[in-house]
C-alpha cells in the first residue's frame, strides 16, 4: 500500500522539507495564473500602474514634499515596492486556511510547510518584479544609483517579514471570527495607504504628526530604506529594530493562535465562511 518514507537523519529530513517547500512554492506561484511568467508580468503591470498614480499625485503636490536630494523616481519606487511587498504578504498569508484545507490530506504536508511556501511564493514574485522594473528603467531611461543596496534589500525582506507576521495573526483569527478577521485585514491594508509614509519622510514631520505614524512598522521600514538608498538622507526619527521586534512578537502570537486552532480543527469551518 501507499506509505510516506520517513527520514532517519536530521539532514535527510531537512532536504526533504526543503524539497517539499520548493514544490509548494511553485504551486503557490502558479496558483495565481496558469502561466508563471504571465503571473509575474501581471504583477509588474500592477506595480507600474500604482507607481504612475503616485507619480501623478506627487507631481501635483510639488517636489518639495520629498525633502531628499536625489532621483525622484527612486524615491517613489523605494516607497511603493516596500508598501506592495508588505500589503500583499499580509493578504496572501492571511488567506491560508488553518482547518479543512485539502492539501493537509497529503501525508508529507503540514501547516508550517504550507505557510512557508505561501510566504516565499509572495517574496519570489515581488523580488522578480522589482529586479525587472529596476533593470528596465536603468537600461531604457537612466542608470539608478543606490548608496547601500544590501541595506535596502534587507529592508525589503523586513517589510515582507512583518507583512507575513501580520498575516499570520489574521490567519489564526480567521477560523474563530472570519468576518471580523476580514474586516480588520481590510482596515489594516487601507490604513497603510496613508500611514505607511511612502509619500513623505519622517524627518519632515512634526512631533504631533510623527506620533500618528510611529505605531506602524512599515512606516519605520520605508523611512529606514530611504536612508540606505539616498546618500543625503539620514533617518533619525525611525528605527528598523522596532519593526523587527514588532514582527517577531506578532509572529509568535500568530503561531500560538494557529497551534491552538489546530487543536480544535473542524471540517465544518469552511462551511461557516
Amino acid at each position: 500500500m501507499y506509505y510516506f518514507k520517513r527520514n532517519r537523519t536530521l539532514l535527510g529530513g531537512a532536504f526533504t522539507t526543503a524539497e517539499l517547500i520548493f514544490h509548494a512554492v511553485v504551486r503557490s506561484v502558479r496558483s495565481q495564473h496558469h502561466n508563471a511568467v504571465l503571473a509575474i508580468l501581471i504583477n509588474i503591470l500592477q506595480v507600474l500602474a500604482l507607481v504612475a498614480v503616485f507619480y501623478t499625485i506627487m507631481s501635483f503636490l510639488g517636489p518639495r514634499i520629498a525633502r531628499i536630494r536625489g532621483e525622484f523616481i527612486l524615491y517613489l519606487l523605494s516607497g511603493v515596492f516596500l508598501f506592495l511587498t508588505h500589503i500583499r504578504s499580509v493578504g496572501i498569508v492571511s488567506g491560508v486556511s488553518v482547518g479543512g484545507n485539502p492539501m493537509m490530506l497529503h501525508s508529507p504536508m503540514n501547516m508550517m510547510v504550507m505557510l512557508l511556501a505561501t510566504a516565499f511564493g509572495a517574496l519570489y514574485t515581488q523580488v522578480v518584479t522589482i529586479i525587472v522594473i529596476l533593470f528596465l528603467y536603468s537600461v531604457t531611461v537612466a542608470p539608478l544609483e543606490i548608496q547601500d543596496p544590501g541595506g535596502a534589500f534587507a529592508m525589503l525582506i523586513l517589510a515582507w517579514f512583518t507583512g507575513c507576521s501580520v498575516g499570520v495573526v489574521f490567519m489564526a483569527l480567521k477560523p474563530w471570527l472570519p468576518t471580523v478577521s476580514t474586516i480588520l485585514n481590510n482596515i489594516y491594508r487601507r490604513l497603510n495607504m496613508i500611514f505607511s509614509g511612502k509619500m513623505f519622510v519622517a524627518n519632515a514631520l512634526g512631533g504631533a504628526t510623527l506620533a500618528m505614524f510611529a505605531w506602524n512598522p512599515l512606516f519605520h521600514i520605508i523611512d529606514q530604506c530611504r536612508g540606505f538608498v539616498f546618500r543625503n538622507y539620514y533617518p533619525r526619527n525611525t528605527s528598523w529594530e522596532y519593526a523587527l521586534w514588532v514582527g517577531l512578537a506578532l509572529l509568535l502570537i500568530g503561531l500560538l493562535g494557529i497551534f491552538f486552532s489546530r487543536q480544535h480543527v473542524s471540517q465544518s469551518w469552511s462551511a461557516r465562511r
